[in-house]
C-alpha cells in the first residue's frame, strides 16, 4: 500500500481515544470537514484514593482532564491549589470543576516542571496509572497519586473493516499506541497501509514501526493535532 495520505481527504480517519473525550475529538474534527470515526480502544474509569493534606503542596499538577472527571469527592479537598495544566482542555476541565489555574502549558509536563527550575516547589501530581515519568528538578518534589486508570479493549470488526483499507489513525496517549499495534498484529492486519498522526513525538514512538506515514502534532493539543490532520490532508487537493 502506497503511503500517499496527505492530500488525499477521501481517507477516513479513526479515533481509538475514550470517552468523553472521543466524543470531543469527533466534534472538533467534523467542524474542520474531516472524515472522522470513533472507536474507542480503551475505557476510562476511577480508582480509590485518599487526598493528602493540601499544606504539604504549593501546586497540583494535571497532565490529563480525566484527573478531574474521573477524581470524584476527594478532588474538593484540594481545590485550595493552584493548577499547572498541561493543555487547554485540561485546564478547562479543571475550572469546570471549581480549581484555578495557575499555568496553562503546551509542551507537556516536563516543560512545565523545568519552567521553574531553580524554585522551591511542591507538586502534587494527580495522574492515572498510565503516565510519563517526569525528571524533577533539583530544589523540588513530586508525590505522585493514581486517580484513574485504563482498560484495554479489543478492536472490533467495525474497527477492522475500516483498516482494512488505507485509513488514518489519531493517537492520543502512548498506552493506546502500543495497545494499537499489538492489536494490528494480533489481527494481522497490514500496518503499510495505515498512516498515524500522533499528539507527540513518545506517542508514535511507541506505536513501533511499519506503518506508512507517521505525523507528529507540534503541541500536545487536541485542536493542533487535528488541524495537522486538516492540512496536511488538503494542502495537495
Amino acid at each position: 500500500c502506497k503511503a500517499v495520505w496527505w492530500g488525499c481527504v477521501s481517507i477516513p480517519i479513526l479515533c481509538i481515544r475514550p470517552e468523553p473525550g472521543l466524543s470531543e475529538t469527533l466534534a472538533k474534527g467534523r467542524d474542520l470537514g474531516l472524515d472522522i470515526h470513533g472507536i474507542p480502544l480503551s475505557r476510562i474509569e476511577p480508582v480509590g484514593w485518599t487526598a493528602p493534606d493540601p499544606a504539604n503542596f504549593d501546586v497540583l499538577l494535571a497532565g490529563s482532564a480525566n484527573v478531574f472527571r474521573h477524581g470524584g469527592s476527594e478532588l474538593a479537598k484540594l481545590r485550595n491549589l493552584p493548577v499547572l495544566a498541561v493543555g487547554k482542555t485540561t485546564a478547562q476541565v479543571a475550572c469546570d470543576a471549581g480549581f484555578k489555574i495557575a499555568h496553562k502549558g503546551e509542551g507537556g509536563l516536563q516543560f512545565l516542571l523545568d519552567a521553574n527550575a531553580g524554585e522551591k516547589v511542591h507538586y502534587l501530581r494527580l495522574t492515572g496509572d498510565e503516565r510519563i515519568e517526569l525528571v524533577v528538578p533539583d530544589d523540588q518534589t513530586m508525590v505522585e497519586i493514581v486517580t484513574y486508570r485504563s482498560l484495554p479493549q479489543p478492536l472490533g470488526p467495525e474497527a477492522t473493516d475500516m483498516l482494512a483499507n488505507e485509513a488514518i489513525v489519531a493517537l492520543h496517549s502512548a498506552a493506546s499506541a502500543k495497545h494499537f499495534a499489538n492489536e494490528c498484529k494480533r489481527l494481522g492486519i497490514d500496518t503499510t497501509c495505515i498512516h498515524l498522526a500522533a499528539l507527540g513525538p513518545r506517542i508514535a514512538a511507541a506505536a513501533g514501526t511499519g506503518w506508512g506515514d507517521i505525523a507528529t502534532a507540534s503541541t500536545p493539543d487536541d485542536a493542533t493535532l487535528l488541524a495537522m490532520i486538516a492540512s496536511l490532508c488538503k494542502q495537495r487537493s
